[in-house]
């Protein structure tokens, strides 16, 4: 079964949802919610994101490889926002989504249509 080369990616992707969800319910308790606003609404999409491309993987989908690319773009765009905030979920956050994104690059394939 292939699925187990991709356990170590799979694992990343898992790690990733588990720090966006820990990032936006941290987030929805920060003083200034409406400055975490951009944060929580990526965070939410990285989560499903990452999620969804875990479970493609786990079960050997044919577009799972060209499903990472879209799920390599969610995690830049999510570290990117997460790291211009000071706080320690977010800097967790950023560096996981960062660690997802670069094995999200080195799996990907290109979108064709067949």
């Amino acid at each position: 079964m292939e699925n187990h080369n991709h356990q170590e990616l799979i694992q990343k992707l898992l790690n990733c949802v588990a720090a966006c969800e820990n990032c936006a319910l941290a987030c929805l308790h920060e003083r200034d919610i409406q400055m975490m606003a951009q944060c929580i609404s990526l965070d939410r999409d990285c989560a499903d994101i990452c999620a969804q491309a875990a479970r493609l993987l786990q079960r050997d989908s044919v577009i799972a490889h060209q499903y990472l690319l879209l799920c390599e773009e969610i995690c830049r765009l999510c570290a990117d926002e997460c790291s211009k905030h000071d706080q320690d979920h977010c800097q967790q956050c950023a560096e996981a989504c960062r660690i997802c994104a670069d094995a999200c690059h080195e799996h990907h394939e290109p979108i064709t249509q067949r």
